[in-house]
């Protein structure tokens, strides 16, 4: 009776225990598989460690090609625009999957900004976009090229610093919240564009965002397109993390653009072809904090609009590329 009751203490007491406490091992549980473990959730994202993708081909980099003086620009990193022009809905998913593969052969990140809203530029020098319907259509098919690619996607510059400001926008929030969606399911980290310190109260952006569907996103980008200085910037984005924390939303980063910002601008308002807007730092993973990256998402060297002697929006700008690297 003795020994059977030593044998019944000695089971319970076995079954209480862990694998490994009682002298097994099992894959999960081994002191192998569990570093294994340890190092695959500490390993960082290849987006906060690689560099970002030059693209050959691009109106800089040919610039650069014909004369060495541009090679401050060209051969600098910058976001590829996608708009309906160049990008039409037929050919988007193609024309993405090759520009993220041969990012990805290069090892580095891939930075598009997508730019094809309904009522885009509220008519300005930048105006186009798609209808709504179409435009789903087109980031639908977008995000089947991007799958699995791990870009970073600037969504939408200005969009939301016009909000309501014209007709045609239709249910804008809507589509962005759509945009984010699918492009952040595909694995993009997904940046929704906030304009910047000279436009929109930090606040007012903040609600914004939120009904764009920035609980789904990556985060946020500042600056786009625009002059304002790198601390005037920080200090507008740390207040819309902050109003976005009051309602709720945390974990947010964000980017900025410094292809421009060099000149010292305080406010964005002077957006067009300013003649003292200088090349701003080069672009640079920073994974702190909330801040994620300097980028160049606006490419320097292309006009604006036609303002100080511009050429069309998009168009490159010798005179104004030398300017831009105090050469002028």
């Amino acid at each position: 009776m003795r020994q059977r009751l030593l044998v019944l203490i000695l089971a319970s007491t076995l079954l209480a225990l862990t694998p490994i406490q009682a002298g097994f091992e099992t894959a999960e549980a081994s002191p192998v598989a569990a570093s294994a473990a340890v190092s695959a959730s500490a390993s960082p994202d290849p987006r906060l460690v690689r560099k970002f993708y030059a693209r050959k081909g691009s109106e800089a980099w040919k610039a650069a090609k014909r004369d060495s003086r541009f090679n401050a620009i060209g051969k600098t990193p910058m976001a590829q625009w996608m708009s309906e022009g160049w990008f039409p809905i037929r050919t988007v998913r193609k024309q993405t999957k090759r520009y993220v593969q041969a990012a990805a052969k290069a090892h580095k990140t891939p930075v598009i900004a997508v730019y094809a809203i309904p009522a885009r530029d509220c008519g300005g020098y930048s105006s186009g976009g798609f209808s709504p319907k179409a435009y789903r259509t087109w980031i639908t098919k977008m995000a089947r090229g991007l799958r699995g690619s791990r870009a970073m996607v600037i969504l939408e510059p200005d969009a939301l610093g016009h909000l309501g400001n014209c007709p045609g926008q239709g249910d804008r929030t809507g589509l962005l919240k759509f945009a984010t969606k699918k492009l952040s399911k595909a694995g993009a980290w997904v940046y929704i564009d906030a304009a910047h310190t000279g436009w929109v109260k930090p606040s007012q952006m903040a609600a914004r965002l939120a009904r764009s569907g920035i609980g789904r996103a990556r985060g946020f980008s500042v600056n786009v397109a625009s002059f304002v200085r790198t601390d005037i910037e920080k200090r507008y984005a740390k207040r819309i993390l902050k109003a976005l924390r009051k309602r709720g939303i945390r974990n947010v980063h964000y980017v900025m653009d410094t292809s421009r910002n060099g000149g010292g601008a305080k406010d964005g308002n002077n957006w067009c072809n300013p003649l003292d807007a200088r090349l701003g730092r080069k672009p640079q993973v920073i994974g702190r904090k909330h801040l994620d990256a300097y980028l160049w998402v606006k490419a320097p060297g292309e006009s604006d609009g036609y303002c100080n002697g511009g050429p069309a929006a998009g168009q490159w700008w010798d005179d104004y590329a030398l300017r831009l690297m105090g050469r002028r």
